[in-house]
């Protein structure tokens, strides 16, 4: 299997590139924006760099031209997203592979930026899951202490670090454009923990995955994925679902096809992320939210029952479209102690 490795970690006072790989949020955004870039100076003493497209809606070549750039220049120790998108796929034929691998820095986003992750995973280096600037490290109200302990450990280290169930949760999104999300704290609800299903053994591999969304996408585009399967044995697969809220069904079938084609089984661990279930095209209420996650729930064990029925898989993890936010290794190590109940990973 192929085993990607960890570049390098930033220090203190390292200067770090802030980029928009897929989507300009901070050109319409720049408030949290401007708020992320504050707090990686201010809470983990680093040095912003923003590129020329960060807050800029342009095209796939030159997003790529600033990607290239961060990971060329020798000074610049990490690279982070601003927030997702939806064309990112779009921008990967323009990366420069050969310079990129010859400068392995860690990379830091989620969601759309899965194409991203992916992409450095097939370039041999570990990337990381989560902290994007607008939404984790921008976040109203100041960075989730949960979250910011697993930010802090993926940028610095230590290196082994265990994952816990966090202590609440955010359900309801609050409009950036309204002046009360700056001055009131984001409404939370006790956390439930998480669920498992066939935890009856030790599982430790290399992780991928990502946004269940943007993984259909490049399967269709058979982008990014491995030719020969075999590559992914033994690994442990990261999905989750964003605020486009797919419905149970695609779910199924999107793993259906997984399955189809040989994929899903190769993972005997499943990391199945907190299911985003409020959105501001659909804001369900409490009912319509329990439901939503239940049926995503079932959805996925109906299609691990079809192709891979031994496979482990804890569900509710709280990364991704969430708040509080883990940062999950992709790429790395992930240790999943289906009998002790506990998932830790490797930064």
């Amino acid at each position: 299997m192929l085993t990607p490795a960890y570049p390098p970690k930033p220090a203190a006072g390292d200067r770090v590139a802030v980029l928009s790989p897929s989507f300009a949020g901070p050109a319409l955004f720049p408030r949290p924006f401007e708020l992320g870039l504050k707090r990686l100076v201010e809470e983990f003493g680093l040095q912003p760099v923003e590129y020329a497209t960060t807050r800029v809606h342009a095209t796939p070549q030159d997003r790529a031209r600033d990607i290239n750039a961060a990971f060329g220049d020798p000074d610049i120790k990490a690279v982070f997203s601003s927030i997702g998108g939806e064309d990112l796929i779009t921008v990967l034929p323009y990366l420069d592979r050969a310079l990129i691998r010859a400068n392995p820095k860690p990379f830091f986003g989620m969601s759309d930026n899965t194409s991203l992750l992916m992409y450095l995973w097939n370039t041999g280096i570990v990337g990381y899951h989560g902290a994007t600037v607008m939404t984790v490290l921008g976040r109203p109200a100041g960075i989730h202490p949960f979250s910011g302990e697993s930010v802090r450990a993926a940028i610095f280290g230590p290196e082994e670090y265990e994952l816990t169930p966090a202590p609440e949760f955010k359900t309801i999104d609050s409009d950036w454009r309204e002046e009360d999300t700056w001055t009131t704290a984001p409404e939370m609800e006790p956390g439930t923990g998480w669920i498992w299903h066939n935890a009856d053994r030790v599982v430790e591999g290399v992780s991928w995955g990502g946004c269940l969304e943007i993984v259909a996408w490049q399967l269709m585009a058979d982008s990014e994925i491995q030719p020969d399967l075999s590559a992914y044995d033994g690994g442990v697969l990261l999905l989750e679902t964003s605020e486009e809220m797919p419905s149970a069904t695609e779910v199924f079938r999107t793993l259906r096809n997984m399955g189809e084609r040989g994929l899903l089984q190769r993972f005997p661990a499943l990391l199945m992320g907190r299911a985003k279930t409020w959105s501001f095209e659909q804001p369900n209420d409490p009912p319509a939210r329990e439901r939503y996650a239940k049926e995503q729930r079932e959805a996925v064990l109906k299609a691990l029952a079809a192709y891979a029925p031994d496979t482990m898989a804890v569900f509710d993890v709280d990364y991704g479209h969430t708040d509080p936010q883990l940062v999950l290794p992709y790429g790395g190590r992930i240790r999943v102690d289906g009998p002790g109940r506990r998932i830790s990973v490797t930064y």
